[in-house]
């Protein structure tokens, strides 16, 4: 999820806590209700529709079912044979289809033995199983570094399927003249957009609305660029705002944002900028969309990992988007707007070595942490 193996630097050192300057605490009413205990859990995410149950990826090729509570022995989907889950490769994320109810068809994200990323397509087998013989690839993309992978699946408001790609990896993005994230013509460093249904003999469509679909040399795919490595993205369940966590190289994180479909061919700045500071002089972004929350790394920042709005109604935090690091202890939550962040605080929540939030079917947020703890943010009672 970030530069120089922080995922690796991380298991062992899982006590490394740094505050966050002076931003000023809130008396939230909010706790972590403790959900289980996983194997690297990287994920979390519900099927649409069931309140009862939650899944949780693991990065090893695992995805664990929570049950009533519950978490049962038997995992969901088993792939563990297929998954490369060093540095910062392995199985990083899974979407429900929309009419997942219906059609039983769900994706997953993942790095293969060969080292390049993968989006597969299953279908369920039962409520609490996979058919692991389901399998279909839909898209592979070809990557030669351990490092940026990238790994975030969501359906968006309009039900495609948005893919968040890292630049390739290595030290600046040091990819042909500009680099992957600038390049149209390459799919890493994006956002990308897709149906990820069968089309013929294609083995998914493009969107009419994907902006660069008649521009020559660019790849038809791309939803927004200008990424390094956008860990970690979330469309609001309620307004369908797109926020992204864009991991930093050296000096900053950022937390970007636009409103519902402003996103559209959108470029984010890397790696002319890095946050709001130059980066790679004389270089250009085109219409550079500047983050609306910039983590410095003197700070004790390493890693962003991006959450959620939360639309919970039993939880105090409802209408802010909450946020946090690799290297930070706390939670934090701000009002996101296109204009930027308002009443930024720190929440009272602390999670060690977070990696990632997640949202069930009705809305309720997550924690995971590489310690293998997973918990849900819940009224304080």
């Amino acid at each position: 999820m970030a530069v120089r193996g922080r995922f690796v630097v991380l298991l062992a050192l899982v006590t490394v806590f740094v505050g966050f300057g002076r931003t000023p605490a809130v008396a939230d009413g909010v706790r972590l209700v403790r959900v289980g205990t996983f194997q690297l859990p990287v994920h979390v995410t519900g099927p649409p529709g069931d309140p009862s149950r939650v899944m949780v990826v693991e990065r090893n090729g695992r995805i664990r079912v929570v049950k009533d509570g519950k978490v049962q022995r038997r995992p969901f989907l088993d792939i563990r044979r297929r998954v490369t889950s060093s540095h910062e490769q392995g199985l990083l994320s899974m979407a429900f289809a929309p009419g997942y109810a219906e059609s039983g068809l769900f994706y997953v994200y993942f790095t293969d033995r060969a080292g390049d990323q993968r989006v597969v397509e299953f279908q369920r087998r039962g409520p609490d199983r996979a058919a692991a013989g389901s399998s279909r690839v839909v898209l592979r993309m070809p990557d030669d570094h351990q490092y940026h992978n990238g790994g975030q699946l969501a359906f968006g408001p309009d039900g495609k399927l948005y893919i968040g790609t890292g630049d390739g990896g290595g030290v600046g993005d040091r990819h042909g003249a500009r680099g992957n994230a600038q390049d149209l013509g390459s799919l890493l460093g994006k956002i990308l957009r897709i149906d990820p249904r069968v089309r013929g003999r294609r083995a998914y469509s493009i969107p009419s609305g994907n902006p660069f679909r008649t521009r020559p040399g660019a790849r038809d795919e791309i939803y927004a660029y200008g990424l390094r490595n956008p860990w970690r993205f979330s469309f609001d369940r309620k307004t369908g705002d797109l926020a992204i966590g864009d991991v930093g190289q050296d000096r900053w994180e950022e937390i970007n944002f636009v409103p519902r479909g402003r996103g559209r061919g959108a470029n984010f700045g890397w790696r002319p900028f890095e946050a709001n500071g130059r980066f790679t002089p004389g270089e250009t972004a085109p219409g550079h969309v500047a983050p609306v929350i910039a983590l410095s790394h003197r700070r004790g920042n390493c890693a962003v990992v991006g959450g959620f709005v939360v639309r919970d109604r039993t939880v105090p935090l409802r209408g802010r988007y909450v946020f946090g690091d690799l290297c930070q202890r706390r939670i934090f939550a701000a009002k996101l707007t296109a204009g930027g962040a308002r009443q930024r605080r720190r929440t009272s929540l602390r999670v060690t070595a977070l990696t990632s939030f997640g949202e069930d079917a009705l809305g309720r947020v997550y924690t995971a942490s590489l310690s293998g703890a997973v918990h849900r943010i819940a009224a304080r009672g």
